[in-house]
């Protein structure tokens, strides 16, 4: 390698280390894969083998995250965390400190010759330290990856066709105000776990033009949700009712029908919710808009859980934000269970205030300010939904055979329910497609 391309190399390794803020970007497997690649091909004299495996390294980690180089540097500065792009979240660009502002500006700069590196440039390099007669392949796409939304594909665009990225720095101080970081702007779905948040790259893809019947309690829980996304008040809502009536799939539609208005679904496990308070401070004062789902909630006495959600729902000296709001799902009306030996009853350990412990455990599911039940479906609302889910899969099967098999399927699994029309549909369409079997009923 000559000595024009060490000069050059070795500038990028500088470039890469006088980053002030935005460090993060390259601490990633293809960032560090990257810098590696660097190390290894900086002298004229370098290791061939050493120079190769970092090249297969860097080549490796590209191709798993199916990104070009370019695209891939451009959209982790979108999703980076560090001081400026927290701060520009909760305030406007005129009201970040010039010496934050200044060092994205630095940052952005250094950051932009990096991304002019491309792969034919290294792979080029690697071939002449490694004295091979052709180069390595190169790993590029013809045609952008499309991973990330939308507005993340406009900037990187923007960015790559700009001669100055420091001149970009309000645009995308705004647009961490409008989108996050993080992994609030790359996922929206996520889950709490172990202290600390997941994201779900594969969400339920379960559409509200797929849930049939309960038309009052979606209607209600539509204009809720609408009220979040608005920035107004939103009530916590608690779905009660018996099991496999789409309490939790209408919970989950939300999100493909919110998730391009900046919704974010977290679901949060009972045996998480002591973290619950912890998990709302953290939500405070970012952009995204958050349904904490809590699935199949009930509590026992002297729960932790039971007192930490009683806080959220509740609140405390501290306001609660109006980004935030709790969906949870039950089959109990009373979430707390209650014994009979909990009522009150003359005896010589008798609770003092035994009738008013009782009321707060009966109570506690009217601290939601939402309840919206869903009772048990009768026949011909299961056939309601029945014909609906066939006419979305497209099943053509005459209404007095489609309705006889629904039935039968019933009797047979777990009774009527939009949980067991879902099953029936989904296996009658797989038995018609593999084997065209109209006569044998998927019921037997």
């Amino acid at each position: 390698m000559d000595s024009q391309a060490i000069a050059k190399v070795q500038f990028l390794q500088r470039q890469a280390a006088s980053l002030l803020l935005f460090q993060s970007v390259l601490q990633t497997d293809v960032g560090v894969a990257f810098l590696e690649l660097l190390q290894a091909i900086r002298y004229a004299e370098a290791d061939a083998k050493n120079c190769l495996q970092a090249y297969g390294n860097y080549f490796r980690c590209l191709a798993a995250k199916n990104q070009n180089w370019e695209e891939y540097l451009i959209t982790q500065i979108l999703r980076d965390e560090n001081p400026f792009t927290k701060l520009a979240q909760q305030q406007p660009f005129h009201r970040l400190p010039p010496a934050l502002v200044a060092a994205a500006k630095h940052d952005l700069q250094l950051l932009q010759h990096l991304h002019d590196c491309s792969s034919a440039y290294l792979s080029e390099w690697v071939q002449s330290v490694a004295h091979l007669p052709v180069s390595p392949v190169v790993w590029y796409l013809q045609q952008p990856s499309k991973e990330g939304t939308t507005h993340e594909l406009d900037l990187i665009e923007k960015l790559q066709n700009l001669e100055n990225w420091g001149d970009a720095v309000q645009e995308l101080a705004a647009y961490y105000r409008q989108f996050g970081t993080g992994l609030f702007a790359e996922y929206k779905a996520l889950r709490w776990q172990g202290g600390k948040f997941v994201g779900i790259p594969h969400f339920d893809a379960v559409k509200l033009s797929e849930l049939a019947g309960y038309e009052s309690q979606k209607a209600t829980l539509l204009k809720n949700t609408e009220f979040l996304l608005s920035g107004q008040m939103a009530l916590h809502v608690l779905l009660y009712g018996s099991r496999g009536s789409g309490k939790s799939s209408l919970v989950k539609a939300l999100l493909n029908e919110y998730g391009d208005r900046n919704l974010r679904l977290l679901e949060v496990a009972k045996s998480q919710l002591q973290d619950l308070p912890t998990i709302v401070e953290q939500l405070r004062g970012v952009p995204q808009k958050f349904i904490i789902f809590v699935d199949d909630l009930s509590f026992e006495e002297d729960d932790d859980a039971f007192k930490a959600l009683k806080v959220v729902l509740e609140g405390n000296l501290t306001a609660r934000p109006q980004n935030v709001v709790v969906y949870a799902t039950s089959n109990r009306r009373h979430l707390v269970r209650e014994f009979f030996t909990d009522r009150p009853a003359r005896g010589e350990q008798e609770e003092v205030h035994a009738w008013d412990t009782m009321q707060e455990k009966l109570s506690f599911s009217d601290r939601f300010g939402l309840t919206l039940t869903f009772e048990p479906v009768d026949q011909k609302t299961y056939l309601t939904i029945i014909h609906h889910l066939a006419n979305l899969a497209g099943i053509n099967l005459p209404q007095e055979d489609l309705e006889h098999q629904a039935l039968q399927w019933a009797i047979r699994h777990n009774g009527r329910s939009g949980r067991t029309a879902r099953q029936f549909i989904d296996f009658l369409k797989a038995d018609l497609m593999l084997f065209g079997s109209q006569n044998n009923s998927p019921a037997t």
